[in-house]
């Protein structure tokens, strides 16, 4: 088998005594299932007994594209199924959809799919591998790749070698761009970790007609499966331009003037960082983070910003989730409940009418992507690039969500989202309480009008 250049640094990592994880790929034609495969093969020929792992998303996919790959790989290593390997059903009661090797190696295939019966994946619980390797691994959750990685402990000591778990897949906004590729680009990735960037111009066993095929793809397919570029994303349900995300940070015409507001999300049970922003109009002017919640440090921290902005508390909000609910009681300030009912918005001609949002929280979002399409919101303070680069992941996974199941309109859960990114989206939704404000100015207050001896409200 003819190896890349990429390839061959590749294996190099795989079988050195420090690297834990590494992420191979960020476009097509990269030879990203060619490596994996061939790299199983090798680790299995060269530790007898030892246990590995292909897992991608959906088995079935798996079967139809990944094993077919190594079908290829091992007949280029002259290796023949049925005499140096086999392939067991789904039915076999020791080694069910196994790659079973005559000096007792084995692989197992497996589905890493997160399904809703078993969220903590507890069909690997009793798995014990070698290494591992995921094929188009941004199709399966953080969660998944960390439970796969935690299975790798079967011998070790007796075959002298470190955990090790490869990753391939294009790029994709999600854990695998969080963990590999951001921190890559700013020479912060751990030491255990490695990513890899393979083009389709540094595989040159490629066909032109591949390369070709690609160059007629659409912008956004062909900056990420032929540039590699990570920026850009595919996804048709994604509520936000990318140009318009990147904008946040250089829309110096939006006015520092206007009301002044503070948007606060806390913890829920004190688990993920506070974030805490101070508003002039929509310009956010200055940022307060907390790793970990405290309700007396964020408390004084809100009211030394209202002291110091003159901002009164009825147009400061936050989250009423959790230890939120006590903050917001403590400061008097307004609580945010993000599954309450959405509110009256301003329509045609000037009329109130209530849309049909599934609750207060996807309202305000889908008003926060109309803002940020429309380069009307304005970061202005001073980041760090791990907090930009969480802000723009964050409002990139922006999507709606199962609409047309009742008409209403959604967003993706969080709890989905953080499967996605591998974190709560803090940053999202301390933005996205300043729409609040927005809306509660074309809300109606009743009024009371006194006529003759009855009093109408209008």
């Amino acid at each position: 088998m003819n190896l890349t250049i990429k390839q061959s640094k590749a294996l190099r990592i795989l079988e050195d005594g420090q690297t834990i994880e590494l992420y191979y790929g960020g476009a097509a034609g990269g030879g990203k299932s060619a490596l994996g495969c061939f790299w199983q093969i090798k680790q299995r020929l060269k530790f007898p007994g030892s246990r590995g792992l292909i897992g991608r998303a959906v088995l079935k996919t798996l079967k139809e594209t990944t094993l077919q790959t190594f079908f290829e790989v091992a007949k280029k290593q002259e290796l023949k199924r049925g005499v140096h390997f086999d392939l067991t059903t789904a039915q076999d009661k020791e080694h069910p959809n196994c790659l079973v090797f005559v000096n007792e190696s084995i692989i197992f295939l497996k589905d890493l799919y997160a399904y809703p019966n078993d969220p903590d994946f507890d069909e690997l619980g009793s798995l014990e591998i070698t290494d591992g390797f995921i094929d188009e691994s941004p199709q399966v959750t953080a969660k998944a790749k960390g439970i796969v990685r935690s299975r790798i402990r079967f011998q070790l000591d007796k075959f002298g070698v470190v955990p090790k778990l490869l990753m391939t897949g294009n790029p994709s906004k999600g854990w695998a761009y969080s963990e590999f590729y951001r921190p890559n680009k700013t020479g912060e990735i751990r030491p255990d970790k490695k990513f890899i960037q393979a083009l389709p111009n540094d595989n040159p066993y490629l066909p032109k007609s591949y390369i070709d095929s690609l160059m007629g793809l659409d912008k956004n397919s062909r900056e990420r499966l032929l540039y590699g570029n990570w920026e850009y994303d595919d996804n048709p349900n994604a509520l936000c331009e990318f140009d318009n995300i990147l904008a946040l940070f250089q829309n110096d015409h939006v006015k520092l003037d206007g009301e002044k507001y503070i948007t606060a999300d806390i913890a829920r049970f004190g688990s993920d960082k506070a974030i805490i922003l101070v508003w002039y109009g929509w310009a956010v002017v200055e940022i307060h983070v907390f790793a970990k919640s405290s309700m007396t440090d964020i408390q004084d921290c809100i009211n030394a910003m209202r002291s110091k902005h003159k901002i009164p508390k009825h147009y400061c909000i936050a989250d009423e989730d959790g230890i939120g609910g006590g903050i917001v009681d403590n400061c008097g300030i307004v609580g945010f409940v993000n599954n309450s009912a959405p509110v009256e918005e301003e329509g045609k001609a000037g009329v109130m009418e209530k849309k049909n949002y599934s609750n207060l929280q996807a309202q305000c979002i889908y008003k926060l992507a109309d803002k940020i399409n429309e380069n009307s919101i304005f970061v202005q303070a001073e980041l760090s690039d791990q907090w930009r680069g969480e802000i723009i992941e964050e409002m990139e996974a922006i999507e709606s969500y199962k609409s047309d199941t009742d008409g209403k309109l959604k967003i993706v859960p969080k709890e989905k989202v953080k499967e996605k990114i591998g974190r709560s989206p803090d940053w999202r939704d301390a933005i996205m309480m300043r729409v609040y404000f927005e809306l509660k100015k074309h809300v109606t207050v009743a009024k009371p009008m006194v006529t003759g001896r009855r009093i109408e409200w209008g």
